[in-house]
């Protein structure tokens, strides 16, 4: 997961509509199945989706009122604490 990436779609829900992250990441999923794909291409789509699902979670942290800047830092540390485990 990239900071700045998650940081950018967030900004995007803002100006937009989370509604457009969660169907674009329904599209991501299925293409996702799709024979003939190499592995690389695969890892690019799970890592868009990666940073699409974790704007989700922050976006949905700010909504309930953590400030952005808290939000973002207690989701990374989230993903670092499950990745040391």
């Amino acid at each position: 997961m990239k900071l700045p990436v998650i940081k950018n779609i967030i900004e995007f829900i803002n100006n937009n509509d989370e509604d457009y992250i969660i169907e674009a990441t329904e599209v991501l999923e299925h293409v996702s199945q799709s024979k003939g794909l190499k592995d690389v291409e695969v890892e690019v789509i799970g890592e868009l989706l990666s940073n699409m699902y974790g704007s989700l979670e922050v976006n949905k942290a700010i909504k309930t009122g953590t400030p952005p800047k808290e939000a973002l830092n207690g989701f990374m540390q989230r993903v670092l604490g499950s990745i040391d485990k």
